[in-house]
């Protein structure tokens, strides 16, 4: 008389079961799905900032004939230029008519994106552009020279009084498609995607937030000429995670539409 009721406790302690397994696996899929979602969202967002900033600083050199000094950690958003042409550099933000007159940065190959002097909006309190994830912006810019002129791209009318076709050959910024082989002075046995950046500008991606950096990532922080772009990689690839965004300006688009503005040449 109670083997059926048996029966039926056994049946529903095993149709629980089952139903608990299926709703897990869809409540994970779709978390998986929306942290997919939330992802490919701050990417958009993140290529579509990048896409403004570079319009900015196209802008900023039309109007100004130079482009700005990166800003430093501690200079608000503000671009970073040495009081000095030389020497030891005292660093100021906001900087008065002599420090552009000699465009000599603060910080040219490990600085921030001044967002305050292009006036961009929705800055932090610190006056720092920040990309979709909340991390900084990073910029950087070609320390060039033209004897006797330094400094070019950011000094006063460095670029007209060098000439552009002084300036066109010469190499400038470096982009790599892989940090393996770089030695400070080529792209090793990496492809070579561009020498002639006048400036590059980067988002840290989605991994900056916790701290996360590989050794193509790391390439992008170590303050010199040379920098990695490529598409974004898992932690076990030979570069290690790499999930930057990376563009850059070149001698070209810069030249091109300063021309239009009646900045050069």
């Amino acid at each position: 008389m109670h083997r059926p009721a048996v029966c039926v406790r056994g049946f529903t302690l095993v149709a629980l079961a089952v139903v608990l397994l299926v709703v897990s696996l869809i409540f994970g899929g779709v978390s998986l799905s929306l942290s997919r979602t939330r992802d490919i969202h701050h990417f958009r967002k993140t290529q579509a900032q990048l896409t403004e900033i570079k319009g900015a600083l196209l802008g900023f050199a039309a109007a100004t004939g130079r482009l700005p000094c990166p800003a430093s950690a501690t200079s608000n958003g503000q671009e970073s230029l040495c009081l000095a042409e030389s020497g030891t550099c005292d660093a100021v933000a906001s900087p008065p008519t002599e420090a552009t007159s000699h465009g000599r940065c603060s910080n040219p190959y490990d600085g921030f994106l001044p967002g305050m002097t292009l006036g961009l909006p929705g800055l932090d309190t610190n006056g720092f552009a920040l990309d979709s994830w909340g991390s900084r912006f990073r910029y950087a810019i070609a320390d060039a020279n033209v004897e006797p002129l330094q400094h070019l791209f950011t000094r006063a009318d460095g670029m007209k009084s060098a000439t552009m076709a002084a300036i066109f050959n010469k190499t400038l910024l470096s982009i790599c498609s892989s940090a393996t082989s770089l030695n400070g002075t080529t792209c090793g046995a990496a492809t070579l995607l561009s020498n002639s950046a006048v400036a590059v500008i980067f988002s840290p991606g989605r991994n900056a937030v916790s701290g996360g950096i590989g050794a193509d990532e790391s390439a992008n922080l170590d303050g010199d000429a040379f920098f990695v772009s490529h598409t974004q990689t898992s932690a076990d690839s030979p570069g290690g995670e790499f999930d930057d965004l990376v563009t850059w300006i070149g001698t070209s688009v810069l030249f091109n539409r300063m021309i239009a503005a009646g900045k050069l040449p």
